[in-house]
């Protein structure tokens, strides 16, 4: 859970406060100690829900109720977000024909599943040498899959330390 750390009661340290009581009425800007005093004559907390306003609004509120309708709310959020996921595809310089016809068969799978493709390329040992020739081959498996679906890449062709990699999705 990705709650926000909120003040309450003595933790807030302005002032003057923009008070809203238990039932939604704005009660004006009023010191914080009056505000202690209020939240404390109803049992119930003074919270802190927008710090960066001049001055900053504070609520009369059961705190812990505050936490749940703010997890509930968070959690409404992530469950309407779309997530897009990315899936992973392995190439070797001497990768043959049919493997790469496989692993390009799989590309498109993914695209059409509308999900980011990361294909890599593994360099090992003194295939270092031929940096080159490791480009090559991304570039020609990337235009073997355009082919078939057209994509954009989302992240070019760059090197890393074990090879060369890129990123694509479906346009």
């Amino acid at each position: 859970m990705l709650l926000r750390r909120v003040r309450i009661n003595e933790q807030i340290w302005a002032k003057e406060l923009r008070l809203i009581d238990d039932s939604g009425n704005q009660l004006g800007v009023v010191s914080r100690n009056e505000a202690l005093d209020i939240a404390k004559n109803k049992n119930l907390d003074l919270v802190e829900v927008s710090p960066d306003s001049n001055p900053p609004v504070c609520r009369v509120i059961n705190y812990d109720k505050f936490r749940y309708q703010m997890a509930k709310k968070e959690k409404e959020q992530q469950k309407h977000s779309k997530r897009i996921d990315l899936k992973e595809i392995r190439l070797g310089v001497r990768t043959g024909e049919h493997d790469l016809e496989f692993k390009r068969q799989r590309a498109i799978k993914f695209l059409k599943a509308d999900k980011k493709v990361k294909i890599e390329i593994v360099l090992r040992g003194r295939e270092h040498t031929h940096r080159d020739l490791a480009k090559v081959v991304i570039s020609e498996f990337l235009e073997k899959v355009k082919e078939d679906i057209p994509v954009k890449i989302d992240q070019p062709i760059m090197g890393s330390p074990r090879g060369f990699n890129c990123v694509i999705i479906k346009s």
